[in-house]
């Protein structure tokens, strides 16, 4: 085994077997296939296995089966290997084998060890390694959380506020107000301190600061404000926060309050903003939904769908999807028809695609898959994948493997998952191992493509 290859397989998914189809293969009883492909450099089962193994207490034969691959050098497995040993109460053993790793400068290895130093009786230490490398987010991040078990909340204070002080203008133009700071989340932190320390009204102040107030959907002032149930103060955030974040939360909290109507009203409030449904639409209608009111749900959906520029794949995606699950596929199909009409009779692959469970639903599989075949696109490796999952919906499984026969390279996963539910192991194992070099980096032209996948 060489950790490279090791690496780029699992990091692509290319040329292995994926974690979702090692846990069909054991949910379906094939452990003496998982345990024989271990062997033989499949990562993903080995981890399965080797958990397996130290889950009824064969702690010895689940060291082994990671052995060989911790004597690649590479990380995974001696994290793995770390977290087995820490399960077990053997904390020394895990710290001794994480420790190199960390001290290589790996930052996934690092945090990791930081995490774990911090969790027994070395939190000083972990607080220490990770210190000089404030400027990098995800070590930031990590310090602060072992700040807190070390009790050296305010030396990481002192640290953040210092990288606060050096940010520095993001470009040359005078007028422009943006810092570059490093690490980015270094305010965040220093107000994630401050809370800690009961010192609120501080940890609002440095939060008002921000240039950018969201990550990943999140809003940190609004989760602050909801935490210490300062809800007046949420709603006018709400109220002023314009990518929708901050009202998702106020309505969350107000959902959990069992107030649902006044969930429903902030959403429709900021949704009548320009523009404010378009942040707020699906969490309404997944709460509306959540409430049993699936017909107001679609509406949401429809209304936005049916708004100047509402065409998008994603709205209607959304919108059919509710139609599908709330029994009115034929009102999916008419809204499918109207928007066809709107753009001259003609159907792009993205929107025709979401007919296909609409039409199943309706029992018109065969002409399903009669007009997938005709659509100009029909003979593609994506369209394959669409009307694959269409016939394995109505158990017709053998065909959705013919289907997909036809894209030999592509669909792997999705063509072994059919194997497999088959009973077609080696089949399956066949499709998903198949010899994969890795491809060079491309060097861009300056030009985009215009087939998909894009």
């Amino acid at each position: 085994m060489d950790a490279a290859d090791l690496d780029y397989r699992t990091r692509t998914l290319t040329g292995c077997i994926p974690p979702l189809l090692v846990t069909r293969l054991l949910e379906l009883g094939h452990e003496r296939e998982v345990e024989f492909q271990a062997g033989r450099g499949e990562w993903f089962c080995a981890l399965e296995w080797a958990r397996l193994l130290g889950h009824r207490g064969l702690r010895e034969q689940a060291l082994e089966v990671l052995a060989p691959y911790i004597a690649t050098n590479w990380w995974p497995p001696a994290r793995a290997r770390a977290e087995l040993l820490e399960g077990w109460g053997r904390v020394g053993e895990a710290i001794a084998l994480a420790r190199p790793y960390a001290q290589a400068g790996d930052r996934p290895a690092l945090v990791f060890f930081a995490r774990l130093l911090a969790r027994t009786v070395h939190s000083d230490e972990a607080f220490m390694l990770l210190r000089t490398g404030i400027q990098d987010w995800f070590l930031a991040e990590c310090l602060v959380d072992v700040a807190d078990a070390a009790g050296m909340n305010e030396e990481a204070a002192a640290l953040l506020e210092d990288r606060i002080e050096a940010a520095v203008p993001a470009c040359d133009d005078a007028d422009c107000s943006n810092l570059r700071m490093d690490p980015f989340n270094a305010v965040s932190l220093l107000a994630t301190i401050r809370e800690r320390q009961g010192r609120i009204e501080e940890a609002i102040d440095l939060l008002q600061t921000r240039g950018a107030t969201s990550v990943d959907n999140r809003d940190d002032l609004a989760d602050l404000l909801a935490r210490h149930d300062r809800i007046t103060e949420l709603r006018a955030y709400a109220a002023s926060e314009s990518h929708g974040h901050a009202v998702r939360r106020l309505a969350e909290v107000l959902e959990e309050r069992g107030d649902v109507e006044a969930a429903i009203a902030v959403y429709r409030a900021f949704g009548a903003a320009p523009h404010g449904m378009w942040q707020v639409s699906v969490p309404l209608s997944e709460l509306l939904v959540r409430h049993g009111r699936g017909d107001e749900a679609i509406e949401v959906m429809r209304a936005l769908a049916e708004r100047p520029g509402g065409a998008e794949d994603w709205i209607v995606d959304t919108l059919c999807t509710l139609y599908s699950s709330h029994g009115r596929p034929l009102d999916g199909l008419a809204h499918l028809d109207a928007l066809k009409a709107r753009i001259g009779g003609t159907e792009e692959w993205d929107f025709f695609r979401m007919r296909l469970p609409l039409m199943a639903d309706c029992g018109l599989i065969d002409e399903a898959i009669e007009e997938a075949r005709a659509h100009p696109e029909g003979h593609t490796w994506y369209a394959a994948c669409a009307v694959s999952e269409v016939l394995a919906e109505a158990g017709r499984t053998e065909e959705a493997v013919t289907v997909l026969e036809q894209h030999p390279t592509y669909n792997s996963s999705l063509h072994a998952e059919r194997l497999i539910d088959l009973g077609r192991i080696e089949d399956a194992l066949r499709v998903l191992q198949q010899p994969r070099t890795k491809p060079p980096t491309p060097t861009w032209d300056g030009t985009y493509s215009t087939e998909p996948p894009y």
